[in-house]
């Protein structure tokens, strides 16, 4: 395992790893990283356990509790849910153009919350499971600094870790995200200790959770220059959720590198280019970083068909 810190190295790094650290030395802001191909076991850490603004990619954590309480039979992707008059939210996201009251299934609701980062359907999945069940829940994988904290575009509610107010919607670090993005690819939706997801109930929670990521509709980021073709057709290689704040940009994905699958987050932070076009000097970073890594691990490229149904990751047991 490859582990490093932005800072000056002291060990010999690898070529891959020297890339990584040339592309983040010349970015104007910090950069946490965290990429692992899971089947030849390569890692490249960098600044992997620092504390970050998740933005949207908190919503990975939702998404998971609502995989593992359907997968438990204590929800179903049928099920119908509300948004009521005065519940939307600006922001990314289409919901609070519509006109209420309007019920969708949760399907719908998880469907927006992943591939247009819907901040109105991420409300209405935390009115459906809480933000006490996700937190419970990371905290029972051992994923201790991975939190989402509220609503979005809504005060906290209730007391409230110290933290909170510099995070914002949520906390995690590049590694202990990635262990989200992986679980949900290997469609592991077990806590040790905990009831047992039902086979069955979970692999239908999965195949649905996976489209909503290859979906994903933000693509200037980790699939910016991976995704050379138009895949619209036969399906994207890369199922990822990004997150985005005035001075953050990070994404977090699973790439079906035709030499393995590789989980890959990736966040700027502190950037000095605040700006919201495509060309934000963040969005560019974290692309080039993902570009840098997969050439160098898959120099054969990715495979949009190994992410039909379940990303061609080993099956959790």
């Amino acid at each position: 395992m490859l582990a490093c810190s932005s800072a000056a190295i002291a060990q010999p790094q690898d070529a891959t790893t020297a890339a990584v650290q040339q592309i983040i030395a010349q970015h104007h802001g910090k950069v946490a990283v965290y990429a692992h191909q899971l089947n030849t076991d390569k890692t490249i850490a960098i600044d992997a356990e620092q504390p970050v603004q998740t933005a949207s990619t908190i919503k990975l954590a939702m998404l998971w509790t609502a995989m593992r309480e359907i997968g438990l039979g204590h929800a179903a992707w049928n099920e119908k849910l509300t948004l009521q008059p005065g519940e939307g939210v600006a922001g990314s996201g289409v919901l609070h153009f519509f006109d209420t009251p309007l019920t969708v299934t949760l399907k719908d609701v998880a469907t927006m919350m992943v591939i247009v980062s819907d901040n109105t359907a991420t409300n209405m999945m935390i009115d459906r499971f809480t933000t006490k069940k996700v937190d419970d829940n990371m905290t029972a994988l051992g994923l201790d600094r991975t939190w989402l904290y509220k609503k979005v575009s809504k005060p906290a509610v209730g007391p409230m870790p110290a933290d909170q107010k510099k995070f914002g919607l949520g906390k995690t670090t590049a590694r202990q995200i990635s262990t989200v993005m992986e679980k949900i690819g290997r469609c592991d939706l077990n806590i040790a200790g905990q009831p047992a997801v039902d086979p069955a109930k979970a692999q239908v929670a999965c195949k649905a959770a996976i489209e909503m990521l290859r979906n994903q509709f933000y693509r200037d980021t980790i699939p910016r220059y991976l995704e050379t073709l138009d895949n619209t057709e036969a399906g994207s290689g890369i199922a990822s959720k990004t997150g985005s704040l005035d001075a953050t940009r990070s994404d977090v994905a699973i790439i079906a590198a035709k030499s393995g699958p590789i989980v890959l987050a990736v966040y700027t932070y502190e950037n000095s280019d605040k700006g919201w076009s495509v060309d934000n000097e963040g969005e560019v970073t974290v692309a080039k970083i993902a570009k840098a890594i997969v050439t160098a691990w898959s120099p054969q490229g990715i495979d949009g068909k190994a992410l039909v149904p379940d990303l061609g990751l080993p099956q959790a047991k």
